[in-house]
């Protein structure tokens, strides 16, 4: 399922029946003006109610249960791939061959307009990833009477995660986009949906924390977390304000059990109103790009370049040809402002990008050398998500045990790192790349910080400080002039195998 990787223990709410539908709690609200082409105002903010009952009864009309079947080939043969396999497939009936089956999955949505415009999470009706994954062979929208509708997919973005569906009826109850930038944390909020598949389930709670990011990077990782309960079934529907606004969409929870331990994830309307629109109108969801690989800024890495952690990220990889590459940005720069607008954790290099428009000039400021200089980079457009997925040749095939004797410097006492330099022969037995220069490790000591931080036999260190490590001396000479001005990290650049290489801040041993 996608994301699934995102959080440890996250869960998407929407899935197939073969094994336990995820889905989203659709809620909605009844209007009755006429749609409009804005996010609706937010009301002035009342108290607490004493009761939710009238808000629920105006916006359950409007929540809708989706149901989509798929044919997917199962293997018939449970043993198929094991030294059993031959044993057990001949008494299958069907000769231990593939067979199709028919799966479904459940979700929720809601109504948009009169005419029949539904808002749900691309997962709940998408036909899924993986061995065996088809496209979906019917979608339904089964409303709160009961009462079904086939739906035609309009339009989709899988970054986003979000879908339009349309269904051929008309005076139907709708709800309204709210403006999510004026939620506050401790703001009440109602979720409706169709939890385990118990159609119209309200549930509230607040609003926990805003600009969320969880961790699995891309445009999008930016939520509003709630504690009201959502659960397994809810993926698609919204999460609402107090006056009936749609604030966000429910995706994706937090539970190492599967079930509601009060924390959720919504989309926030902010994000999902101006796609939804497009996806309406058939629009083409295009996203700004640099053209570039990035890691957080972290107390390490921050002390190590002697700047303020938590302010800017810092690039790893500037990708030939791309924006960034074309404005001058280089591997080794810590961009801390795009477009007038500071990068942190909680809004990040990706996420300002992404939302700038292709072909826009924008200036962006970045940190070299210690010094503050704006470049000003010409957005482009972000591929798919399958052409930037990226498949790094790991492994690491280990050096001549001969070789570590020469392996003895300065580097033991302050990093607890033995190197030595990188030669032709010891670069393919590591299958580096002929262009990889620098020092490899030998060894490590299991009690120094480069071990905590991964570091490996047969790892090569290309850089340090952002200054060539032709050989142990220079790695030795940089520890020595990190301590000398008062530093307690130095930043590795350190490339194992074909991945790509990456940033690390090892702490300097003291003593």
């Amino acid at each position: 399922m996608r994301y699934a990787y995102a959080i440890t223990s996250a869960l998407l709410l929407g899935g197939t029946a073969a094994t336990l539908a995820l889905q989203t709690p659709g809620g909605a609200q009844t209007a009755q003006n006429e749609p409009g082409s804005m996010m609706a105002a937010n009301a002035p903010r009342a108290g607490a109610p004493m009761s939710f009952a009238d808000l629920a009864a105006r916006l359950q009309p409007a929540v809708v249960n989706i149901s989509t079947t798929q044919r997917v080939q199962v293997n018939s043969n449970p043993f198929a791939g094991t030294p059993f396999g031959d044993l057990f497939g001949g008494g299958d009936a069907n000769g231990g061959r593939p067979v199709t089956r028919e799966a479904q999955s459940l979700g929720s949505g809601f109504i948009i307009s009169p005419d029949g415009y539904i808002v749900t999470n691309n997962h709940v009706i998408s036909g899924g990833e993986g061995p065996g994954a088809a496209a979906v062979a019917s979608i339904k929208v089964i409303m709160p009477d009961r009462t079904e509708y086939d739906a035609k997919l309009i339009g989709r973005d899988p970054t986003s995660d979000l879908a339009v569906l349309k269904i051929n009826a008309t005076n139907l109850p709708f709800v309204r986009f709210g403006d999510s930038t004026k939620t506050r944390v401790g703001d009440w909020v109602v979720a409706i949906g169709n939890p385990f598949g118990l159609g119209g389930t309200v549930t509230a709670g607040i609003v926990s924390a805003l600009h969320r990011v969880t961790g699995q990077g891309g445009a999008y990782d930016r939520y509003i977390q709630t504690d009201a309960s959502i659960n397994q079934g809810n993926s698609g529907g919204p999460m609402f304000d107090i006056n009936g606004n749609v604030i966000g969409i429910n995706t994706m929870i937090f539970s190492p059990t599967g079930g509601n331990i009060g924390i959720g994830f919504a989309i926030p309307a902010e994000q999902a109103f101006p796609i939804v629109e497009k996806l309406k109108g058939g629009g083409k969801i295009a996203r700004g790009y640099l053209g570039v690989g990035i890691q957080p800024l972290d107390e390490g890495i921050a002390d190590s370049l002697g700047i303020e952690k938590n302010h800017g990220e810092l690039i790893a990889r500037v990708e030939p040809g791309q924006a960034a590459d074309k404005a001058g940005i280089k591997q080794g720069d810590v961009v801390v402002k795009v477009n007038g607008r500071e990068v942190t954790p909680d809004q990040t290099l990706s996420y300002l990008v992404a939302n700038q428009a292709v072909g826009s000039r924008v200036p962006i400021e970045v940190i070299r050398d210690g010094r503050r200089q704006t470049v000003t980079a010409v957005i482009g457009e972000r591929p798919s998500e399958e052409k930037l997925a990226s498949l790094g040749a790991g492994g690491d095939p280990g050096l001549d045990p001969e070789d570590e004797k020469s392996s003895q410097t300065a580097t033991r006492a302050s990093l607890g790192l033995a190197l030595q330099t990188l030669t032709p022969d010891i670069s393919r037995q590591l299958g580096l790349n002929t262009n990889v220069k620098g020092v490899v490790i030998g060894a490590v000591d299991p009690s120094s910080d480069a071990a905590t931080k991964g570091l490996q036999r047969g790892d090569v260190i290309i850089s340090v400080n952002y200054k060539p490590a032709n050989t142990p001396a220079d790695v030795a000479a940089a520890a020595n002039a990190a301590k000398l001005a008062g530093r307690s990290n130095v930043l590795l650049f350190v490339q194992r195998g074909q991945n790509p290489a990456r940033y690390l801040a090892i702490k300097l041993k003291q003593g």
